[in-house]
């Protein structure tokens, strides 16, 4: 039994991957809707989008920033093929005894223009963080984990709110409500980043920790 979930290096990779793009594809699905804390204004998809930067974080530590790259753009590219097929299936000729296509247009119908926005949120936002997080392992000599992911990760939460809120609600809101929504999406990401410091560095010690009896035929990663 402790050999069926025993995960070597690269089944631990696998995995992470998995939960990125289950992260990545429900915040754009559930980005739709907005939800209110007292007077602030948030999207739904910010229950599940911090992970992203916590998991591209942990791999870019651990695998290198070539890995960490290939992730993210390969989630740009699931991210189009999930846009073109709600597309499709919004456009497949409802049955007749089927009542809620208004239903269906009116959720997925609003999908592309949230997946748009947050697409180009999160391509640029994804690259400037592991570009950053590299550029202080450098300078910190690989040290200091704790202070490349939270200098990374709330330097490319600033540029991914201020894309995503303005090219998703331009248009929807006032221009102070839409101002104000980019602050406290950054803010409550801001903590949120803050918050996921110790499970980075789980994260990383899972991920480094060898087991004698799985990875023995481990990859090898080149950064």
């Amino acid at each position: 039994m402790k050999e069926v979930f025993a995960l070597n290096k690269q089944d631990k990779l696998i995995l992470l991957v998995g939960i990125f793009f289950t992260a990545l594809f429900v915040s754009n699905v559930v980005s739709v809707k907005l939800f209110t804390v007292g007077s602030v204004v948030l999207t739904a998809g910010l229950l599940t989008y911090p992970l992203t930067f916590l998991i591209t974080d942990s791999i870019s530590e651990v695998f290198g920033k070539s890995t960490a790259k290939k992730v993210v753009l390969i989630g740009l590219f699931t991210n189009l093929m999930m846009l073109v097929f709600f597309f499709g299936a919004v456009q497949l000729p409802p049955a007749e005894f089927w009542g809620m296509q208004s239903e269906f247009e009116m959720i997925i119908g609003a999908v592309p223009r949230v997946v748009a926005a947050s697409l180009i949120a999160y391509f640029l936002s994804q690259l400037f963080d592991v570009h950053l997080f590299h550029k202080l392992k450098q300078a910190t000599n690989g040290k200091h984990l704790w202070l490349r992911n939270n200098a990374s990760t709330s330097a490319s939460q600033l540029l991914d709110s201020t894309i995503f809120v303005t090219i998703a609600f331009a248009g929807t809101m006032p221009l102070g409500a839409l101002v104000f929504m980019i602050v406290t999406q950054y803010l409550v990401k801001l903590v949120i980043a803050l918050a996921d410091t110790p499970f980075v560095y789980m994260t990383v010690k899972w991920l480094e920790n060898k087991d004698k009896d799985t990875d023995t035929e481990e990859s090898t990663y080149v950064s």
